[in-house]
């Protein structure tokens, strides 16, 4: 067949099978809807000639095909009787095939339901996935012709009755908020404590080992890594490799049912009853999603659902040659958010979280993808933004963006809209680098202390709207960033040509492991710097799961395929590194107990810093040619609140030398007693004197300590 041909002849010979009354239905709502008399479905293909609902007795045999007969205003719908919830579908879409044109129309292709529910099996690259002949001189002009109906995943109808109970939202205020990012399955596959058949899932993330885990720690919220239903694509497959992370998504409704210990609804209410424990614990769920691309990639990519259900109405496709995908995710695709198709494919699936699933809010993978217009710019005001801010479900939750993409403009941290947190890069990059002793990092340094106002306060963002990060599942975990200065990556199959090469790491002296005993001191003592830095730096932290037992991938920064012990949380190795959780455990209570520590308030760096006192080594007013002085390292961070209570003074000693800190004098003094000093993970350090304004602590190179008011003294 040539491209420009329909396509409805290359579908095969359907089995014979039982017969299936069908009526009109409804356009609305989309995907699959039971109810007592059947169920309603809905396909919204405007440039389809024809869709089928293929029904399935089991994984691979087919037992029926009806026709949609309803088509308004581009959406085919029809109503089949007499079948239930639990009944597995796929789609079957008519129309051209001609590339040239953007038509990647392929019956022959089994088709996941955009609005699947459930689906019955993880997706896995294969070769009767694609819509092109493979390794045909034509690529993608030549139309496949192999039925891949058996082997495709299945999509499952699903009409739930969880039981929610009294559950609620915790609803966490942002200045309280600990994010604890985090993998359902690296979480819990050797958590002890967690049934052994429970081990890698829903349900093991929502055991009473796994919730008490994580309530002990005292964070607020945990942020997963995509639990969305995704692939793991063909070269993957192929190396024996996985897609662990899950940036891979192609349904947007449905759990992914490798993390369901019971698959039979696809692992919906094993989800929710996961959600339902760590509500009961106060905890929050945030679900990372990715809506800016699917798992389809490029022209040459597999047909799993949206290209073969209309490509040009839910993918940017390039106006030079609709052929191609506008590519601003690295990828091969990018969804169309300014397209009504894919918009509000996206909205509904936000919402079915909310509303159905109980999460309490997101991060947006490359979000900046979501907020580009008609001709690719990004804007505040793109119809996403809009679309999200006026709905009364989805302004009530958490929403954060990864505030860049690999498109135009496309590293956008401060220029989300209100009501939008971010992840802050920058915030990484110079709190990496004041640690490793960098040249003129310090005054960027303390911005990102006070909460990134550079970036933010011009429109008047609260400190909170930045996401503090130092390390996350994309890099180094905080254990490697110490001891690693170059990334080793040779497990991923890629000669190492994969992950990040600026890494702004420092080994301390030795690459990788070593049994140097300074090092390793040096090593450790550097770890709780960055974990102090990051809870005592205003704004919202986010914590990597593993690095507060000091998690290692041996020097890995990519570990996207890696599904594997390297990966995993090794519980055993966290035993050994008991003194570091209870540092971490420490550090987050000290912030819950001083509001100085969690304004919401931006302010700039240096001394006009609101809430913030710049003081030298001296006790004196940091001066503009200390702030200027390029090979500054040492500063005194004053933190106090307008009530007056809850102060901090903080000592950062970033250079390779001891450093003499005289404490500040004030016209009420008040007498400070050391709480955390990185010299020790023991809180509060051994043998801590208090400390009177005017006096000298001696704080040791590579190392920071906080002080707390503990009483005021009359004023003479």
């Amino acid at each position: 067949m040539k491209a420009g041909d329909a396509a409805p002849s290359m579908t095969p010979r359907r089995p014979r099978a039982a017969r299936y009354t069908v009526e009109q239905g409804r356009a609305l709502p989309l995907g699959a809807t039971a109810d007592r008399l059947g169920v309603n479905f809905a396909v919204h293909a405007p440039g389809a000639e024809k869709v089928e609902i293929c029904l399935y007795s089991d994984g691979e045999n087919e037992s029926g095909r009806v026709a949609l007969p309803g088509f308004t205003a581009g959406t085919w719908h029809g109503h089949i009787k007499n079948i239930k919830p639990g009944q597995r579908y796929g789609l079957r879409v008519h129309g051209p095939y001609d590339p040239s044109k953007g038509q990647r129309f392929n019956p022959a292709k089994l088709l996941i339901d955009p609005y699947a529910r459930a689906l019955d099996r993880p997706v896995m690259g294969a070769d009767d996935q694609f819509g092109y002949e493979l390794g045909h001189e034509d690529e993608d002009h030549a139309i496949s012709g192999v039925d891949n109906g058996a082997t495709a995943p299945k999509s499952i109808v699903v009409r739930s009755r969880f039981d929610w109970d009294d559950d609620a939202h915790p609803r966490v205020p942002p200045a309280e908020t600990v994010f604890y990012e985090m993998h359902v399955k690296g979480f819990t596959q050797t958590l002890e404590g967690v049934p052994e058949h429970l081990r890698g899932t829903y349900a093991g993330l929502g055991s009473e080992a796994a919730v008490g885990y994580l309530k002990q720690l005292g964070v607020t919220s945990i942020e997963l890594l995509p639990v969305q239903a995704f692939v793991d694509d063909k070269r993957l497959v192929d190396a024996g490799l996985a897609n662990y992370w899950g940036y891979n998504t192609i349904a947007f409704f449905a759990p992914e049912p490798r993390y369901a210990a019971n698959r039979a609804d696809g692992g919906t209410d094993e989800f929710k009853a996961m959600v339902r424990a760590l509500h009961a614990a106060d905890i929050e769920v945030i679900l990372d999603v990715v809506y800016n691309h699917t798992a389809e990639g490029n022209h040459l990519g597999p047909t799993l659902s949206l290209k073969g259900i209309d490509n040009g109405a839910y993918y940017r496709l390039s106006p030079e040659d609709t052929r191609f995908y506008v590519d601003y995710t690295g990828t091969g695709n990018t969804v169309d958010t300014s397209s009504p198709a894919a918009l509000r494919l996206v909205m509904d699936s936000l919402r079915y979280w909310v509303t159905e699933m109980h999460v309490d809010g997101f991060r947006f993978d490359l979000a900046c993808s979501l907020g580009r217009d008609v001709s690719g710019a990004f804007t505040h005001r793109a119809a996403f933004f809009a679309a999200v801010a006026q709905d009364p479900v989805l302004s009530r939750v958490k929403l954060i963006a990864e505030p860049w993409d690999l498109g135009p403009d496309g590293y956008q941290v401060g220029g989300f809209p209100d009501g939008w947190m971010e992840w802050n890069g920058r915030y990484r990059d110079v709190v990496r680098d004041y640690w490793r002793g960098t040249d003129g990092s310090l005054p960027g340094f303390a911005a990102c202390l006070c909460g990134s106002a550079d970036l933010l306060e011009h429109r008047r963002r609260p400190a909170t709207d930045s996401v503090n990060i130092v390390t996350v599942h994309d890099g180094f975990t905080l254990a490697d960033l110490v001891s690693y200065n170059e990334k080793h990556n040779e497990a991923n199959q890629e000669d190492s040509r994969d992950g990040e090469n600026h890494n702004r790491s420092w080994n301390c002296g030795a690459e990788g492991e070593t049994d140097d005993a300074g090092v390793l001191e040096l090593r450790g003592r550097q770890m709780r710097n960055f974990l102090a830095t990051l809870f005592v730096s205003h704004g919202t932290p986010l914590l990597l799961g593993g690095d507060e037992h000091a998690r290692t991938q041996n020097g890995n920064n990519n570990g996207y395929c890696q599904d594997s012990p390297l990966s995993w949380y090794d519980w055993e190795h966290a035993g050994r590194n008991e003194a570091q959780r209870r540092f971490t455990e420490a550090l987050i209570a000290l912030r819950a107990e001083l509001p100085a520590l969690r304004t919401a308030t931006a302010s700039s760096g240096r001394a006009d810093c609101v809430g913030v006192h710049w003081h030298s080594v001296w006790g004196l007013p940091m001066t503009p040619e200390e702030w200027d002085d390029p090979q500054s390292r040492c500063v005194a961070a004053l933190m106090e609140t307008d009530a007056g209570h809850g102060a901090a003074v903080v000592l950062f000693n970033a250079s390779g030398e001891d450093a003499t800190f005289t404490l500040p004098e004030e016209d009420q003094p008040r007498t400070w007693t050391v709480r955390v000093d990185t010299r020790t993970a023991e809180v509060p350090p051994p043998d801590a004197q208090p400390v009177e304004p005017g006096t000298q602590y001696v704080l040791p190179a590579h190392s920071m300590a906080i002080l707390t008011a503990t009483s005021h003294t009359a004023h003479p």
